[in-house]
């Protein structure tokens, strides 16, 4: 289901986003080689609590029959893991490595959901440093279109086309989605599709867009914790998202600080 918030509401699940916006430049200042995913993971927690919120993945459910429920604040993905890592005590970062965060915050009733790629000290190659800028250039390049009266293609569409121009491939097989008191509410946001089809935006709609991409073949398997997805040919991967509002004029991002 479609919601279209009122001004009070969009007020309200700012407050979510700003503290989401705020989780991401604390972990970026304790991301170094020697820290673990697991010693990110609390950082987040504790900075959320503290500040009013609630990590809202922490204990969301698989939906799988013998997958548990997920254990983390955070999603901690590294190099060819493109989305939903574990954070583990056992993996520890080294300079070079590309980390993707994804965090939700909950506060106040609403959801605020953004993702980060960092590399850790310098990266290992320019094709690294490229993807990373491509994958967040991505995003800015589809929410060009997320303006009143535009489809959810048009954005898709945008997204797909900067991604594949630029020698990378696109996730496809998850998407954005709608946020507000759900994490996950309609219209889903795919990386690819056409211009002009899919859901009318209208103001007081809140999206999460997310170009996930793979620095190789688009072909990705999921690791046996239920969780982890992988690229298939291990090559890197990245990912970058914010919540954003559609409004009368330009679309407003709620997920930066």
């Amino acid at each position: 289901m479609v919601t279209i918030k009122s001004k009070r509401e969009i007020e309200i699940m700012k407050e979510a986003c700003k503290l989401t916006a705020q989780t991401h430049e604390v972990l970026k200042e304790a991301i170094r080689p020697g820290i673990s995913t697991l010693e990110l993971d609390k950082i987040a927690e504790d900075f959320i609590r503290k500040n009013g919120g609630i990590p809202a993945q922490k204990g969301y459910p698989s939906g799988i029959k013998g997958v548990p429920n997920f254990p983390g604040t955070i999603c901690a993905s590294i190099n060819d893991e493109v989305i939903h890592g574990i954070p583990s005590k056992r993996v520890i970062l080294h300079e070079g490595d590309i980390i993707k965060i994804d965090l939700v915050v909950l506060k106040n009733g609403f959801h605020g959901d953004a993702a980060r790629t960092y590399i850790v000290g310098k990266p290992n190659s320019e094709e690294d440093q490229k993807l990373v800028e491509v994958t967040k250039q991505a995003f800015f390049e589809g929410i060009k279109y997320a303006t009143k009266g535009n489809r959810v293609g048009d954005i898709s569409n945008a997204i797909y086309e900067y991604v594949t121009r630029n020698g990378f491939s696109i996730l496809k097989e998850f998407q954005g989605h709608g946020i507000g008191r759900q994490m996950h509410e309609d219209p889903g946001v795919p990386n690819y599709g056409k211009p002009g089809k899919g859901m009318r935006l209208e103001p007081g709609m809140t999206i999460a867009v997310e170009p996930m991409v793979i620095a190789g073949k688009p072909d990705i398997f999921e690791l046996d914790d239920g969780w982890t997805i992988v690229s298939d040919d291990g090559s890197n991967t990245a990912h970058y998202e914010n919540t954003i509002l559609i409004t009368e004029k330009e679309p407003e991002i709620l997920t930066l600080g």
